[in-house]
Formats: structure tokens, sequence, C-alpha cells
């Protein structure tokens, strides 16, 4: 993102031998995974690969079949509750209630994460994603890019260390995509570690300090963004 080097950062998330099977597909494979504080990590590769599938386990949102998996020194098995305070998620599924205004929504999650200055710290998010005027409408009302952008301002709310973002542009213009990552940028101020997946290689590449390739649940791939050979890499990797 910034190009800050995490080099001589703690590690806050810490993987080994972690596996998912979901009957007999083994969606994870042995994933051995290391991120410091601060770090960008851009996770690449075809559909089916376990992107999704890894974003969704250090999110506490799916538990993993076997493997160790640390948060911030948190053990995800024992700790999830602890972990989500201190993570961000920005998936598919936007967890927000149709039924209530986009305010609502945000102060429900305020509550939940127990933010302070409630009203103060929703507008500034709601502004962060450029949805001030859309403040007092109807969750439900909203086209699906609104709701991403919703999505993205929930789960700023709580100022988290971590975030994981899965395909976090998924109906996105390119206004709200430069707004996502001027907040994240902004408010981490360098220190913030991010874990993305993309199907943009080129995006990735410039908003991240390492890329990871997964394929069939394993790392095929990882090196640092700034040493990285693009064209070699799309070929080798027949990425489009």
């Amino acid at each position: 993102m910034d190009g800050t080097s995490p080099a001589s950062q703690a590690s806050v998330i810490q993987v080994q031998g972690l596996t998912k099977s979901f009957g007999s597909h083994l969606a994870l494979r042995g994933i051995d995974l290391e991120v410091r504080q601060g770090e960008s990590v851009v996770i690449f590769g075809p559909n089916g690969a376990g992107k999704t599938t890894l974003i969704k386990v250090l999110a506490t949102i799916m538990n993993p079949s076997s493997g160790m998996v640390l948060v911030d020194g948190l053990n995800l098995k024992n700790n999830a509750e602890e972990i989500r305070c201190r993570i961000g998620v920005v998936t598919h599924q936007t967890f927000l209630y149709s039924n209530l205004t986009t305010y609502e929504n945000l102060e429900f999650y305020s509550r939940m994460y127990d933010v302070s200055r409630v009203k103060e710290r929703v507008h500034e998010v709601v502004a962060m994603v450029g949805m001030t005027s859309r403040l007092y409408n109807r969750v439900g009302t909203l086209s699906r890019g609104m709701q991403q952008r919703l999505s993205i301002a929930r789960s700023l709310l709580h100022k988290p260390a971590i975030m994981l973002l899965d395909e976090p542009e998924t109906g996105l213009d390119q206004q709200a995509i430069s707004m996502l990552w001027e907040a994240l940028q902004t408010e981490g101020e360098g220190n913030r570690t991010i874990i993305l997946t993309t199907h943009n290689l080129e995006r990735g590449v410039e908003l991240g300090n390492r890329l990871l390739i997964l394929d069939k649940g394993k790392i095929v791939y990882q090196g640092s963004t700034q040493a990285l050979d693009l064209a070699d890499l799309q070929q080798a990797y027949r990425i489009p």
C-alpha cells in the first residue's frame, strides 16, 4: 500500500498446516502462512482455489478441519470472540439488516463492538465511503454497490488493526474503490495489517507488499511485489 517495510514488525497472523474439508473435498491443503504487522498481503488464484475459504477461516466465520491459526497471538479455536473484536471483515455477504437504515445498521454494530462516540463514528465512516446522503435510507432499497460500500463502513467502525477482505471491489465503481483504499490507508497509519483476495492481479501488485497465489488449496507462489515481474508471473501461472 504505502511501501512500509514490515520486516521488523511482529507477526499478527500465523498459520501452520491449515486444512479445511467439505465432505470428501479438501479446499485447503496444508497452508503455512505468516503475516507481519503493517503488511499488505494480496491473495490471487482461480475460482475454487481456496481464497474465500482461507479468509473465512481467518475471520472465524468457518472452523478449520486441522492445523493451527493464531491471530494477534490468540488461538482461533479458543478465542474466536476476542479475535472478532480485532479484525474487520468484508466478504460477499454484507452482514447487513435490510429492514434497517444505514444509520441503524452502523449504530447496531457500533454498540456490538463497544465503539465510543457512536453517532460521531457512524458519521465518520459513512463519509469515508461516500454515503452521507444515504444515512437514513433502508438498506433493502440500496443498490448492491451501495450495500458493499456500507459493508466496508461497517468493517471499519471499531478501527480494527487487521482487515480481511474477500474481493472487496465486487460491485464497486472506480470512485468507491478509490475511497476504500484511501480509508484503509488513512486510518491505518501504516500499521494496519491487510489480507485481501482479488481477481485483478495488476491491482493486487499495486496495493500489496506481498503476493500469494493459491491453486487447489495450496500456496504455489509467494513473493514481494517490489521485485515481481508481472509478465513472467502471468505466463508461468497462465494468469489473464
